[in-house]
């Protein structure tokens, strides 16, 4: 899937992988408040780090930029990451500036759409730190439940889209 999704549009938003000339808007959108809750970023993160990221994107691991609709402004960065078997994970920060304001729902929501579309029966997953509750709240907007299964990361806990909530009871 990674290597197919290419570019996606919806009311607000442009999403398409990043590029090199990305990586100064990049860094400037990657302030504490991110590195703070996503492990693999460096803090401060700086633009030679998001030349990096960059460069490492593609294949199993790509990370998309969000930008504005209008004036193509980058607001965020949503990565789509392959696992094992046909497991994808779905991991996202956004700008201080974009926060609040429903871009990020509209987004990922898009990219789980087409994740799954252009991937049928794939199962998608995120990991998020059970303090993070808005971005708990973000992914059960979208359809993702919590497994009440750990991540692989410590202190994070899995969410799969369309998964039966893990407290759910069904009767016959």
């Amino acid at each position: 899937m990674t290597d197919t999704l290419l570019a996606l549009s919806t009311e607000r938003c442009r999403i398409a992988p990043l590029h090199a000339d990305d990586a100064s808007a990049l860094a400037a959108i990657t302030d504490e408040t991110v590195t703070a809750q996503v492990h693999f970023l460096p803090a401060p993160f700086t633009e030679a780090d998001a030349c990096a990221l960059i460069a490492g994107s593609g294949g199993g691991d790509v990370f998309h930029a969000v930008r504005d609709g209008r004036d193509r402004r980058l607001n965020g960065v949503i990565g789509v990451h392959r696992r094992a078997g046909r497991e994808y994970e779905i991991g996202y920060w956004f700008a201080a500036h974009a926060r609040g304001r429903g871009i990020a729902t509209e987004a990922v929501g898009a990219v789980v759409t087409a994740l799954a579309t252009s991937q049928p029966g794939c199962s998608i997953v995120a990991e998020c730190h059970p303090d993070n509750e808005r971005s708990r709240a973000l992914l059960r907007r979208i359809g993702f439940a919590a497994t009440g299964r750990p991540g692989q990361r410590p202190g994070r806990m899995t969410m799969a889209w369309r998964a039966a909530p893990a407290y759910r009871i069904d009767v016959c």
